[in-house]
């Protein structure tokens, strides 16, 4: 115990010496204090899935339709209350579009933080996402993508909600919000057969996130040419982030929509094993709500 607590404090105040001063406000927060906590579940989320994997292997897939449905649920319900509340409290507070520093809106930058609390913690929730994929044995939705976006994003936003919580930050988990509220509706619409006709739109889905990442670094950019106050060096290391996503959501919109045109997967097809909308039964596996190319 008391080694725990040696590491802790040294790797606090490591992060001390490199980001300087934390902000006063958060201070006592749930889970915030210590960086320990947040790389200890992050950890434990990547043994996870390796440990899961192994362990279902040679069992059979869960279905978990209950569990998805409410899960996925509760998901939309927590991004439709962070998106009015941050639409809410940043109006509130005047915020700037272009430029928003930390401290200037007084109680409306301690309503954001608030919110923007809710938003790192919803990204453990969402660490559910893969252990569900795991438990289903839907291997091939667990990329380096989908890891890489869950494992990197709890991270981040343990540091900004100690350094940097509210001001220009609000931005990005606005936008991710709405784009969550389409998303896991769809998963949650996906969990039922019958609804499968009417999820047309994942391809949509896709671009809706390729272009919230471009709002997102052009809104981050946006203070690095008008500056006011909020740290130069956490606009670039946000713009550098998010052109990674951009760069892995393009190769997988290109994989998925672009490599293999449709048609002539379909005419490759027996015709026997057409369904309603033209396509074969086994050209679709769902995967928490995604459906995917991928045989059975």
């Amino acid at each position: 115990k008391e080694q725990l607590k040696a590491v802790d404090g040294e790797i606090n105040a490591f992060l001390d010496y490199m980001f300087g001063p934390r902000d006063s406000r958060v201070r006592g927060w749930f889970m915030l204090d210590s960086y320990l906590p947040t790389l200890l579940l992050t950890v434990m989320y990547l043994l996870s899935i390796w440990l899961g994997n192994r362990y279902m292997k040679n069992r059979p897939a869960l279905s978990l339709r209950g569990i998805l449905t409410l899960y996925n649920l509760g998901i939309t319900l927590l991004s439709v209350y962070m998106l009015a509340e941050l639409i809410l409290s940043s109006w509130e507070g005047g915020y700037n579009l272009q430029c928003q520093d930390l401290t200037s809106a007084g109680d409306a930058d301690i309503r954001v933080a608030k919110v923007l609390w809710w938003y790192y913690f919803s990204k453990l929730i969402e660490f559910l996402d893969t252990i569900f994929f795991v438990l289903r044995k839907k291997t091939s939705q667990i990329t380096f993508l989908h890891v890489y976006h869950h494992a990197s994003m709890f991270n981040i936003w343990w540091c900004v909600l100690n350094w940097i919580p509210c001001g220009q930050s609000f931005f990005g988990p606005t936008l991710n919000s709405f784009i969550h509220i389409l998303m896991y509706s769809y998963y949650g619409l996906s969990v039922f057969p019958s609804m499968h006709k009417y999820l047309w739109w994942k391809k949509y889905l896709t671009q809706a996130q390729l272009v919230q990442f471009v709002l997102t670094i052009t809104h981050t950019m946006s203070a690095v040419v008008r500056p006011c106050g909020f740290p130069f060096g956490c606009l670039i290391f946000q713009s550098s982030y998010m052109l990674t996503l951009v760069i892995l959501f393009l190769n997988f919109y290109v994989q998925t929509y672009r490599k293999k045109p449709m048609k002539k997967v379909v005419e490759a097809l027996p015709a026997e094993k057409e369904v309603k909308n033209g396509f074969s039964k086994a050209y679709f596996a769902v995967a928490n709500g995604v459906m995917s190319k991928k045989a059975q």
